[in-house]
């Protein structure tokens, strides 16, 4: 997200310190963002912009809408924030977008008159209507990994879609682990009940 989708489009729900929810700590979080600058407001009122702070919202990489949409060919990049939820198919959607784009030139002729694709239209394989406004975002070899994993444009994608279904949900994997908890704790006071409940009423018989 932070090499290629970042450009575009914005995670306007997420903070930086939601970051240590995937293992990362306090200070690997503050490398992350030692080199970003945010908007706000000094004591008299004035726009400044200051270093970034772990409480601060992911940086927008456009002052407004308007900006985005003038930057896009008339239409703003949709925030990413919960866009796996949002999607029908969620995250293999995605996933499918992502990796979905065919070349002009390896469109058969019938495509190209079924879907009056132009040479300088971006045809998507899933893209309902085929014909997508954003460019290949991915390409072989966009990013380096460095643990040497070859950067392929199904492996970006995948990784792409996964931590974007995390940010839809970056409490879940919280939220499982409570629930496991409560479901312990019920059955044990289960339990507990029945063996009082046998202990009541062995009086009575």
């Amino acid at each position: 997200y932070a090499e290629v989708c970042s450009a575009c489009h914005s995670l306007s729900l997420l903070a930086y310190r939601n970051l240590m929810e995937l293992g990362l700590t306090d200070n690997q979080v503050k490398g992350l963002i030692k080199d970003i600058v945010v908007p706000d407001l000094n004591d008299d009122g004035q726009p400044i912009e200051r270093p970034a702070r772990l409480s601060d919202r992911f940086k927008k990489p456009f002052p407004n809408e308007a900006a985005a949409a003038a930057a896009n060919n008339g239409k703003a990049p949709p925030d990413l924030s919960v866009i796996v939820k949002a999607r029908e198919g969620g995250a293999d959607y995605i996933y499918a977008i992502l990796t979905g784009y065919v070349p002009f030139d390896k469109l058969t002729p019938a495509q190209i008159k079924e879907f009056s694709v132009g040479k300088d239209d971006n045809f998507n394989t899933y893209f309902p209507g085929h014909k997508i406004a954003m460019a290949p975002p991915l390409a072989d070899d966009k990013v380096t990994y460095a643990d040497g994993t070859k950067a392929t444009i199904g492996q970006e994608a995948s990784d792409v879609t996964e931590f974007l279904a995390w940010a839809s949900e970056p409490y879940m994997e919280d939220r499982k682990r409570t629930g496991v908890r409560v479901i312990l704790f019920l059955l044990a006071l289960a339990g507990l009940m029945y063996a009082v409940k046998r202990q009541v009423w062995s009086d009575k018989h």
